[in-house]
């Protein structure tokens, strides 16, 4: 996915460690260290990154045993919802989009005038969706900072901090910035959007109701730390080989 960043699609930007062990976490640059066993990757005889950690952690080993991947993408707010469902065959990448207007089925290697507006939003709600993943496969595409130490906005807990700064060209949009915030788990509990990098969040919201499917880990629930707004999946199937 070299050339494509993730977008928050206009609906979004319209509505736009405090661990408890006792091990210490040390990094050096992005190489992750973690005592008293660090993992490493036997294939390549490396320790992961941080950020192949939070996506190992998330199950990125069974990916590739996905063919297929269904779920619902809701967004309510105060009293209004909204939603859209999705289809997807990622070794085929084919893609399949359901919503009250419409139902339309692309290819990602042959977009049209039609099918790259359904893929705009497709990928927001896949990356919503699978966050944890887009730290590896998108990895080329941005530049990263992580702190041991960092209060995280909703919780006011001490987690670790991931910052990813995606590059100013390629993709739909450019430039957009991610705050994770995780513990010694590596696991998500809540992340800030920042658009082009700009100091203040776009969006800050929480990462919780994590369920398993297939081996693969998905946090069905996301809600903003201010006024009435969740955004959340449901219908959720992934079928493997």
């Amino acid at each position: 996915m070299k050339k494509v960043l993730v977008v928050l699609s206009s609906i979004l930007l319209c509505i736009a460690c405090n661990n408890n062990t006792k091990k210490e976490n040390k990094y050096e640059e992005e190489t992750e260290v973690r005592d008293p066993k660090p993992v490493v990757d036997k294939k390549q005889n490396k320790i992961p990154t941080t950020a192949e950690a939070i996506a190992n952690a998330n199950g990125l080993k069974h990916w590739d045993k996905v063919k297929e991947i269904r779920f619902t993408f809701n967004v309510d707010r105060d009293s209004s919802h909204y939603q859209r469902s999705w289809n997807w065959k990622p070794k085929k990448d084919i893609i399949t989009l359901t919503s009250e207007k419409d139902t339309i089925t692309y290819n990602r290697s042959q977009l049209d005038s039609i099918s790259i507006k359904a893929d705009q939003k497709f990928i927001n709600d896949k990356y919503w969706l699978l966050a944890p993943f887009n730290l590896v496969w998108d990895a080329a595409n941005f530049t990263s900072k992580h702190e041991l130490k960092a209060i995280a906005p909703i919780s006011n807990i001490e987690m670790q901090k991931l910052t990813i700064v995606y590059e100013k060209e390629g993709g739909y949009t450019l430039g957009d910035a991610y705050d994770f915030y995780f513990e010694g788990d590596f696991i998500i509990k809540e992340w800030v959007f920042r658009e082009g990098n700009q100091p203040e969040p776009s969006l800050i919201t929480s990462w919780e109701d994590y369920q398993n499917f297939s081996n693969i880990k998905i946090a069905k629930t996301h809600i903003r730390n201010e006024g009435k707004w969740k955004l959340y999946f449901t219908e959720i199937k992934v079928i493997t080989e």
